[in-house]
């Protein structure tokens, strides 16, 4: 996949200055674009950790925009850390940017990890909905205790796990999505950590199987 030049973005979000990228492969009048969100700042995540590339890049492939961008506290951004609250905020303020952007655009949801966690918040609360979540070894089992509390979805939901995840109980994410009323359609990776090393290709190898054309 080669990558898209990357435009810089700057927008006023709810905590302050949003910093991004906008990387738009210029297919005219695209039908839909995407935001991607990163994992846990605390744990050293950007924008530009190379899971939440890999699944910029395979969306651009398929002639969608994408739109990166730090969380509050985060590189550029304003502002501080809220544990999942705030940074919901920021990516819905990337989403209402997005449709600026590209007003007859359908908008998918993408993230990676924490930023599972936040792409599926802010699924569940975006109107109208998005027309597809993708989670990458979304971080449910520190978030939620139970199927109850998950929000859903309006929308066809792609969730992609590893099963030698080292960080997350990837059995655990594994029986609390399949737990849920509407489950999402679920990808295991066999041998693959929760940072993908060497399996970037095989990322965006499954993504490609399991999307909707």
């Amino acid at each position: 996949m080669r990558p898209v030049p990357a435009a810089p973005l700057r927008i006023a979000g709810p905590a302050g200055v949003i910093e991004g990228v906008v990387e738009d492969p210029g297919a005219p009048a695209p039908e839909a674009f995407a935001v991607v969100c990163h994992p846990n700042p605390v744990q050293g995540g950007t924008m530009h950790n190379k899971v939440v590339t890999t699944v910029a890049r395979a969306l651009n492939a398929r002639g969608m925009p994408t739109l990166r961008f730090n969380y509050r506290g985060v590189g550029a951004s304003e502002g501080s850390f809220d544990d999942g609250r705030g940074e919901t905020d920021d990516a819905l303020a990337i989403v209402a940017e997005g449709r600026r952007l590209w007003p007859e655009a359908r908008v998918w949801l993408a993230g990676f990890s924490f930023g599972g966690v936040v792409a599926l918040r802010a699924a569940a609360q975006l109107q109208p909905s998005p027309v597809q979540l993708i989670t990458v070894a979304p971080a449910l089992d520190k978030y939620f205790t139970s199927a109850a509390e998950v929000p859903l979805p309006a929308c066809p939901w792609l969730l992609i796990q590893g099963d030698a995840d080292e960080v997350l109980d990837g059995a655990a994410v594994l029986r609390l999505a399949r737990s849920l009323p509407q489950p999402p359609r679920i990808a295991v990776l066999p041998g693959v950590g929760h940072f993908f090393h060497g399996k970037l290709v095989e990322l965006a190898d499954t993504l490609a199987a399991n999307l909707p054309p």
